[in-house]
This record gives structure tokens, sequence and C-alpha cells, in this order.
């Protein structure tokens, strides 16, 4: 298995003959507008979306910010095949946006099986204000089981799916501790709750994404890598364009 960091939420997954990419966003830095605020982003992507080559299907966390799916990342949408999502992502962009509910699956390609699972955007109680989340779970005969977070701040949400999955080969956890006026507290892991999550997941390797390119994280580079010293070459922390290979 090959990732490649993209930067923010995005990256590339080539698993079992299959490219994945994860919550597109490819804009420029500048402010975004959700609501009658604005997120701000500070560095653009590593990769243009022009040159990441054919994509087999989007693993899209959620629809609603434009720190997850910008501008650029909507026009890139069309031209594959298939939008694995939340079921009011797919209301309300429609085409080849698919809901995949918590706990189905689908096939994609030769044999990976993609599964829906649960994610929770910020503290309990908040799910009217942030909206509906997903994660991922890849998996196949000879494959590595791989967990996609999305925006996820439980650690409940972590150990319901643990109990129903098992150890992960592989997590890409969306990290930073973001905060924004709107919620009382972090929508996405701390530094400390991503350590705690690859524990309880027993994850052989784990892939931080979503901690920088935004303002509104809070825990960047530097405070992920500290968290992580003891994970040796389990943890990969990759810059913008870099590559890992987890086989």
């Amino acid at each position: 298995m090959e990732i490649r960091y993209v930067g923010g939420p995005t990256a590339v997954l080539e698993i079992g003959g299959v490219r994945l990419l994860t919550d597109p966003t490819f804009d420029a830095p500048g402010d975004y507008p959700i609501g009658d605020r604005a997120l701000t982003k500070t560095a653009g992507p590593a990769v243009e979306a022009a040159s990441l080559g054919p994509v087999d299907a989007v693993l899209l966390s959620h629809d609603q910010h434009p720190d997850n799916l910008d501008r650029a990342g909507r026009d890139f949408l069309a031209s594959v095949p298939l939008v694995l999502s939340t079921g009011s992502a797919a209301s309300r962009l429609g085409g080849q946006v698919r809901a995949l509910p918590n706990w189905t699956s689908v096939t994609v390609g030769g044999g990976l099986e993609v599964t829906g699972v649960p994610a929770q955007h910020g503290p309990d109680g908040t799910e009217h204000l942030v909206g509906e989340v997903t994660g991922f779970v890849l998996r196949g005969d000879g494959l590595p089981t791989v967990y996609v977070s999305g925006d996820n701040a439980s650690l409940d949400v972590v150990r319901e799916i643990a109990g129903r999955v098992g150890p992960v080969d592989v997590a890409l956890l969306f990290a930073g501790a973001a905060r924004t006026p709107l919620v009382s507290g972090n929508l996405t892991l701390t530094s400390e709750d991503a350590v705690a999550a690859a524990e309880i997941l027993q994850a052989r390797y784990v892939v931080p994404l979503h901690f920088e390119h935004w303002a509104h994280f809070t825990e960047g580079r530097e405070r992920v890598a500290e968290a992580f010293a003891g994970f040796g070459d389990r943890l990969r922390l990759l810059s913008p364009g870099d590559r890992t290979d987890l086989t």
C-alpha cells in the first residue's frame, strides 16, 4: 500500500490496484466563507489536481466545510466515477456521489471492500451544528486493513470501530485539534487523542492528516511529532508531496 500526502485532509491511497483520494482540497490559500464566517487556508496543495492521474473513487468524509471539500475539489469530483460519502452529501451533491451509511460496504475494483464507519465532528451534542460526517474502513483478501477517520473527535467512536473491526494495519487520523467559535470544544482529534486512537486500534502504522494548512487548527506538525515520539517507524508523518510505502 502506498500513500501520497497532498495537503490538509487530502491524500492518494493506492491499495490492491485501486487508487483512492481522501477529501479533495486543491484551492489556493485565502479566506473561504462558511455561513457568516470564513475559514483561512494558509498553504495550497503540494500536488495539483490535474497531475494526480486517474482516481477510482473519492472517500469524502463530508461536503459542508471548505477545508474538506473546496471549490476545486468539487470540480474534481466530476472526473471520478464514484464518490462515497454521507447521505446528506449525496443529497446535496448528486451525480456520482453515493451514500455509504455506517456499517454498509461497497466493493471497489477487483476486491477492495470500503465500509462506512461512524465519525463525530465535535463534542457530544454538537451534531446539529457541524453536520453529518463519516469515516471509512478498507479491507480485502490479502490486503491491509485501513482506517480513515475523517473529521472525528471522539475516542468513544474509535472504540466502537475497533470493537467491530479489530486491529488495523494503517490508521489515517485527522488530527490538529481544530477549533472554531461555532463549537465549544475540539472538532478533530488532539495529538494526544490521536495517540490514544492509534493504541485503541492497535495500528501497525499511523499516518496523520488534516493537522496543518488551515488557521483553525491549533496543533500543528511539531505537536503531532512530539505526541507520537515513542512510535518510532510506526509513525509516518509525511511532508506535503511525500509518499510512503506501507507494504
